[in-house]
C-alpha cells in the first residue's frame, strides 16, 4: 500500500522551459506517462535504458546511455554456473547516442568501436540485438525478444530531491523473454524449451546530484499458477516522499510506499541479501550465485558497484489480500556508489 499520488494521465517531467520539475509530475503510475522534456543544465542530465535478461544459468544485459559529456553503451553476459563472463563497453562523443523524451518511442541504435547494439519497441514488446568481439577474439551476438503482455503494468515514479534535481524512472519486471546468445562456439537458448526467462528494464531520465548511492533489486518467477515480479530499491529515494518499490503479480502492480529495510554486507556480497517491508507486504532473501563488480574512476568521478545475481525466496501480500510464498525466483540485487 502507499500514500503516494498516482498519476493516470500523460504529464511533462519539467516545466515548459525544461528548467525545473513540474509539480504535476510528482507521483507514480502503472504505465509510463512522463515526457522527460529536459532542457539546459548540461552536465547534470542522465538518460539511459538498461536491459537485463534473467535466463536460468545465464544473464545478458545491455545499456544505452547519454550522460551529457559522453555516451555509453555496453553488453555483458555471464554463465552463472561456470562464472565465465564477457561483453564489450564503448564510450562515444556527445550526441552520437541520444534517447527520446518518451521512452520506447524511437529505435535506439549504435554501431561504434566494435559494438553494434539495437533496441526496438513496438506494441507487443522489445527486440534486443547485439554484435561484438570478445577480448579474446571470439565473436559475440544476441538476439532476444522481450514480450509486453497485454495490460502488464510497470512501476513508474519521479524521485524529487528538489525542484532542480530529480529523476524519472520506469522499472519493468517479469516480462517473458526468448532468444539466443552466441559467444564463439557456445550457444545459450533463452526462454521457450530452455525454461522461463525474464526481461528487466530500467529507464532513467533526470538530473542527478554529483554523488549518490542506491540499492536496486528485482526478480521474476512463478508461485503455483501465478507469475511474480519484484521491484525494489532504496538509499537514493530516502527522504523524498516516494519509493521505487512494488510487487507485480499476474501483471498487476501493488505499489509499496514505505522505504524497505535492506540487510547485506558490502564487504561480503555473496552472502545472502535480505529485504523487508516494514508494512509486512514483502519479506525476501536473495541467495547470490555471482557478483558483478565495478570499480572505476577516482575520488572525483567514478563508480563502485556490487551487483549480485541469484535466486529470491520469501513471501508477499498484494493490496487485494493475495498472500503468496515463493522460492527460486531468478533475480539480482545491487549497491551502487556513483560520482558523476
Amino acid at each position: 500500500m502507499t500514500h503516494e499520488r498516482e498519476i493516470t494521465e500523460r504529464v511533462d517531467l519539467c516545466t515548459p522551459e525544461g528548467d525545473t520539475l513540474n509539480p504535476a509530475a510528482r507521483g507514480w503510475s502503472r504505465v509510463p506517462l512522463h515526457r522527460a522534456n529536459l532542457e539546459g543544465h548540461f552536465g547534470q542530465n542522465k538518460r539511459w535504458d538498461y536491459w537485463a535478461i534473467l535466463a536460468g544459468d545465464v544473464v545478458v544485459s545491455c545499456v544505452y546511455s547519454d550522460i551529457d559529456h559522453i555516451g555509453l553503451a555496453d553488453v555483458f553476459w555471464v554463465d552463472l554456473t561456470s562464472g565465465e563472463s564477457g561483453g564489450r563497453s564503448i564510450i562515444t562523443d556527445p550526441g552520437l547516442i541520444s534517447l527520446p523524451d518518451r521512452p520506447g518511442t524511437v529505435p535506439l541504435r549504435v554501431d561504434h568501436d566494435g559494438l553494434r547494439l539495437t533496441l526496438v519497441d513496438n506494441e507487443t514488446g522489445t527486440h534486443l540485438a547485439g554484435e561484438w568481439t570478445e577480448a579474446d577474439g571470439r565473436a559475440g551476438t544476441f538476439d532476444i525478444t522481450v514480450a509486453l503482455p497485454p495490460d502488464h503494468e510497470s512501476l513508474n515514479v519521479v524521485i524529487p530531491w528538489n525542484e532542480s534535481v530529480f529523476n524519472f524512472t520506469s522499472k519493468h519486471q517479469a516480462r517473458p523473454a526468448t532468444g539466443t546468445l552466441h559467444v564463439g562456439d557456445r550457444t545459450w537458448t533463452i526462454g521457450g524449451d530452455a525454461g522461463d526467462a525474464w526481461g528487466v528494464l530500467d529507464v532513467g531520465r533526470g538530473r542527478w546530484p554529483h554523488e549518490i548511492a542506491w540499492n536496486w533489486g528485482g526478480g521474476a518467477g512463478r508461485s503455483g499458477k501465478h507469475v511474480i515480479g519484484l521491484q525494489i530499491g532504496g538509499k537514493w529515494t530516502a527522504g523524498t516522499g516516494f519509493t521505487e518499490n512494488g510487487l507485480i503479480v499476474d501483471g498487476r502492480l501493488t505499489k509499496l510506499g514505505q522505504e524497505l529495510v535492506w540487510y547485506y554486507d558490502w564487504d561480503a556480497p555473496v552472502q545472502p541479501w535480505r529485504v523487508d517491508d516494514p508494512g509486512g507486504q514483502l519479506h525476501a532473501v536473495l541467495t547470490p550465485r555471482y557478483d558483478k563488480v565495478t570499480d572505476v574512476g577516482d575520488d572525483q568521478l567514478g563508480s563502485q558497484v556490487h551487483q549480485v545475481f541469484g535466486t529470491w525466496s520469501g513471501s508477499l501480500t498484494t493490496d487485494e489480500g493475495m498472500h503468496l510464498k515463493f522460492s527460486d525466483l531468478q533475480g539480482f540485487a545491487e549497491e551502487a556508489r556513483q560520482r558523476w
